[in-house]
C-alpha cells in the first residue's frame, strides 16, 4: 500500500491510474485518505525528517526566459489607438 501512495505523489497521476501491481487503487486511497485524516501521514514525515541527513541537500529548478509579450508585457491601456 504505501509503495502505491508513493508512486502516486512521484508520478502525480489519478488515483485511477495506479498500476495493478499496487493493489486496488480503490484500497490504496481509502488507507492513504485514512491516513491522513488521522494523522498518521504526518507523524511519519516528521519522524523521517529528524534522521534527515541535511549536509548534502540539493533542490532542483528549471527557469525559462520568455519574450515579454508572451506575459502580458507591453500590453497596456494606454497605447490604445484613438479614433477622431
Amino acid at each position: 500500500m504505501l509503495d502505491g501512495m508513493l508512486w502516486i505523489t512521484r508520478s502525480g497521476a489519478q488515483w485511477r491510474e495506479l498500476p495493478e501491481a499496487y493493489g486496488s487503487w480503490q484500497s490504496v486511497y481509502a488507507r492513504f485518505s485514512k491516513w491522513r485524516d488521522d494523522g498518521t501521514l504526518k507523524t511519519v514525515f516528521h519522524a523521517l525528517s529528524e534522521d534527515a541527513d541535511m549536509e548534502n541537500l540539493s533542490i532542483d529548478s528549471t527557469c525559462i526566459k520568455v519574450h515579454e509579450s508572451a506575459n502580458g508585457g507591453g500590453k497596456t491601456a494606454d497605447k490604445a489607438v484613438r479614433r477622431t
